[in-house]
């Protein structure tokens, strides 16, 4: 029988799917049950999106290109343009979801060893795409007492070192929901300029 990588074995069991077969067994037994564990919508599929769907008028559906559709690009960068963010279709590379995206950012920025600074609570893969990448996360506590807003940038500092290359905010964050101001971003803006 094979052997698990080291990595493999390093990789944190995700806390969703510990928590989908106890949510299954509390309904099972007649409890209701609000899933806010898997990020599925509660809001209706528009209606136009469901139309379309059923008069698609296609025979096949297959792999869109790799990077993503040029149009849909192109599109993007007159969105970004509008914030004053200056790139290229030939920059921009559409992903799956979030999680396909950061896992990307971090294997193709990280090396082994590298240190990744994240305010937590945290998306709870972060730390497996970490592992994925050889990298280390180092965490930063928020609290529910300051509504999670982002720590004082000494608390930064401190964990600055050597081998840190990137501080990770989502925003708004997952899972608080908060939302960072502009100050707060301005913040770690210049602390990221400054080392």
């Amino acid at each position: 029988m094979p052997e698990i990588s080291v990595r493999g074995l390093e990789m944190p069991e995700s806390p969703i799917r510990k928590l989908a077969p106890l949510a299954a067994d509390a309904k099972k037994r007649g409890i209701n049950v609000f899933h806010l564990n898997i990020g599925q919508p509660d809001l209706p599929t528009p209606q136009v999106g469901l139309d379309a769907l059923k008069h698609i008028d296609r025979t096949v559906l297959e792999y869109s290109p790799s990077q993503g559709y040029l149009s849909y690009r192109q599109k993007l960068t007159g969105y970004y343009k509008r914030f004053n963010i200056n790139v290229d279709a030939d920059d921009i590379i559409i992903t799956a979801g979030g999680s396909e995206a950061v896992l990307f950012a971090f294997m193709s920025c990280l090396n082994p060893g590298d240190e990744i600074i994240i305010p937590e609570p945290a998306y709870a893969n972060y730390m497996a795409f970490a592992i994925s990448a050889g990298a280390k996360i180092r965490t930063i506590a928020t609290t529910i007492e300051e509504g999670f807003s982002l720590p004082k940038v000494e608390k930064f500092e401190e964990l600055i070192n050597e081998h840190t290359r990137a501080i990770l905010i989502c925003n708004p964050n997952n899972p608080t929901g908060y939302l960072y101001t502009r100050r707060e971003m301005n913040q770690i803006r210049d602390l990221v300029k400054k080392y």
